[in-house]
C-alpha cells in the first residue's frame, strides 16, 4: 500500500467533523473524572461544530485564511503572456446510474466548464490534469464498493467532447493529488514548448496549486473559479448546514496544506 493512500485518513482525523466528534468523545470520557473539564471540551466541540457549519463562517475563512486571487479576464489571456489553459480535476462520480457511466463531480464539472469558456473566448488550447485521487485509490486497494476505475482526465475528455464539442489538447491521467498534477502535467506541456499557463481550479484551492506548478517550472496566471460567496440572506448564512460544513472543511484543509508545505521548506 502506498503511503499516499493514508493522506485522506490522516486529513479526516484533523478536519471537521471527525476531529470535533473525537473532541466531544474525549470530553465525555474526561467528565467521568473531572466534570468541569469534560463539559468545557464538550461545549467547545459543539460551538466549533456550529460555527464551522455556518456558510457565513466559511465565507469569512475563505477571505481571511487563504491568499486571494482576482478573476482573470479574457483580455489578459489574449496578451500573449499565456500559451495554454490548464484545468485541474476535482473528482468524479464513479457511479451515475442515470447516465450509465462515470461523470465529473461538481468541482470537476465547474472547473472544466470554466476552462472551456476561457478557451473559446481566448483561442488557447486546453490541458486537463487528474487521475484517481488518493481517497478513491484507497477504496480500490481496500476492496470497498463503488471504487473509481476511470481517471478524471478520461471523464473530462469525454464530457468536453460530448457536451461542449471541444477536444482537450493535453491529458494527464496518472496524478493522485495537486502535487502530482503539477509534477506530471508540467513536462507534458514543456515538451510542446508551453511555459506559461492560465491555471483553472477553485479559488480556495488556487494558492496551493499555484505554488505546485511554479515549483515545476511553469509561469502561472491564476484563473480561479468557484469563489466562496454568500448564498443566502440574513440569518440563514449563520445557521448550520451540510454545505457550510463541507466548505469550511475544504478551506481548512487548504490552509493546513499550505502550512505543512511551508514547514517542509524550512
Amino acid at each position: 500500500m502506498e503511503l499516499g493512500i493514508l493522506k485522506p485518513l490522516l486529513t479526516a482525523l484533523v478536519m471537521p467533523p471527525l476531529f470535533l466528534l473525537l473532541l466531544a468523545l474525549l470530553g465525555i470520557r474526561l467528565a467521568w473524572r473531572n466534570k468541569n473539564r469534560g463539559l468545557v471540551l464538550i461545549t467547545l466541540s459543539l460551538v466549533m461544530f456550529w460555527l464551522l457549519s455556518c456558510h457565513g463562517v466559511a465565507v469569512w475563512l475563505a477571505r481571511h485564511a487563504l491568499p486571494q486571487f482576482d478573476p482573470v479576464s479574457v483580455a489578459q489571456l489574449k496578451t500573449g503572456k499565456v500559451q495554454a489553459i490548464a484545468v485541474l480535476g476535482g473528482g468524479v462520480l464513479p457511479v451515475a446510474p442515470e447516465y450509465g457511466e462515470a461523470q465529473p463531480s461538481e468541482l470537476t464539472a465547474g472547473r472544466l466548464r470554466y476552462g472551456i469558456w476561457l478557451g473559446r473566448h481566448s483561442g488557447l488550447p486546453i490541458a486537463f490534469s487528474g487521475g484517481v485521487g488518493w481517497a478513491a485509490e484507497g477504496s480500490t486497494s481496500w476492496g470497498a464498493g463503488g471504487s473509481q476505475t476511470v481517471s478524471e482526465a478520461e471523464v473530462a475528455a469525454r464530457v468536453a467532447l460530448q457536451d461542449y464539442g471541444v477536444k482537450l489538447h493535453w491529458l494527464e491521467s496518472q496524478s493522485h493529488d495537486t502535487e502530482g498534477n503539477a509534477r506530471l502535467l508540467a513536462p507534458i506541456l514543456q515538451r510542446d514548448g508551453v511555459q506559461r499557463i492560465a491555471l483553472v481550479t477553485d479559488a480556495w484551492h488556487m494558492p496551493r496549486a499555484v505554488l505546485a506548478f511554479e515549483r515545476y517550472g511553469l509561469q502561472v496566471t491564476p484563473a480561479p473559479t468557484g469563489y466562496v460567496m454568500p448564498i443566502e440572506v440574513g440569518i440563514l448564512e449563520w445557521l448550520p448546514s451540510a454545505r457550510g460544513l463541507q466548505t469550511s472543511r475544504d478551506i481548512l484543509r487548504e490552509w493546513l496544506g499550505l502550512a505543512v508545505g511551508r514547514l517542509m521548506q524550512v
